[in-house]
């Protein structure tokens, strides 16, 4: 069963829907994130876990969550990256949630363009060791080095706050000042942080966020990273309206315990949760 604590249901109708992206032919160091989604799923599975949250939300009974499978993803990297960006846009034209399991970070630029088109105005809350923030990377302008840079040079987003940065050069550096972005490195990094978002928020959270001693299963390692506590933390204390979610860089090959998948779905239930306890408290407040 990879069924992330027994919330997957079968049915047309759903609020959630996971994707999986087994893409990493934008890695600039080791492949293995292609792997990524099979390894999440295979953590969720309710023999091990339950569907409950840390914020009171059994998502067994609260909300509709499905899982549509894995997205092609064969053929040039353009085509890819238009089919992520046509599936996503389904998905949001019927008013549902997408959680994307990656995969590689260069997913993000695809996925992001959807949501753009779907609410106009976009903010992003951006956990990684790096910016991700070249304007190329050994030639490729749309490695997983780069997605943030294409982002936004293309207008996708309002606002973004990067967390968790341990990794920043002066071409980053650059890139903040010219785009604005709240840059939250990690030598900076304090525990009291709430973060507020005026606008509809997407969450991309690359899994080398957190230090390698929570999860060692990616393809960079970069000590003095986020603990999953400090994570989840920042997940539940947002002021923002959540409408999507990519989970990226897992890479199981490096890691046989397990414990960076189980990271994984760890915030995937917690910001479907977050979303879910959101809703519960806005009808409690109109009602």
């Amino acid at each position: 069963m990879t069924d992330f604590g027994g919330a997957i249901q079968k049915g047309p109708d759903c609020d959630v829907v996971i994707i999986g992206i087994p893409y990493d032919d934008k890695s600039s160091y080791l492949k293995g994130p292609a792997k990524g989604p099979q390894a999440i799923r295979e953590a969720s599975t309710s023999k091990m876990i339950n569907a409950w949250t840390e914020l009171g939300v059994d998502l067994e009974s609260e909300i509709r969550m499905t899982d549509l499978g894995d997205l092609d993803v064969s053929g040039h990297f353009l085509e890819v990256f238009s089919r992520i960006e046509e599936k996503i846009g389904d998905v949001l034209s019927k008013d549902m949630v997408p959680i994307v399991l990656g995969g590689d970070h260069s997913v993000s630029y695809p996925i992001v363009k959807a949501f753009r088109k779907k609410y106009g105005y976009l903010d992003i809350l951006h956990f990684d060791a790096h910016a991700d923030l070249y304007e190329e990377l050994y030639g490729d302008r749309y490695s997983h080095a780069c997605p943030f840079a294409r982002i936004l040079e293309d207008g996708l987003v309002q606002n973004i706050v990067q967390v968790g940065i341990r990794t920043a050069t002066g071409e980053h550096r650059k890139q903040v000042n010219k785009y604005n972005i709240r840059m939250i490195e990690m030598k900076d990094f304090d525990n009291s942080l709430v973060f507020d978002f005026p606008n509809p928020l997407y969450i991309s959270f690359d899994l080398d966020a957190l230090d390698p001693a929570f999860a060692p299963g990616v393809s960079h390692h970069e000590a003095g990273g986020l603990s999953t506590r400090q994570a989840v933390n920042i997940i539940h204390k947002l002021n923002a309206k959540i409408v999507g979610l990519d989970v990226v860089e897992v890479n199981p090959d490096r890691d046989e315990s397990g414990i960076t998948a189980a990271a994984a779905v760890k915030v995937v239930k917690e910001v479907v949760g977050k979303i879910v306890f959101d809703r519960r408290k806005q009808y409690e407040e109109e009602t």
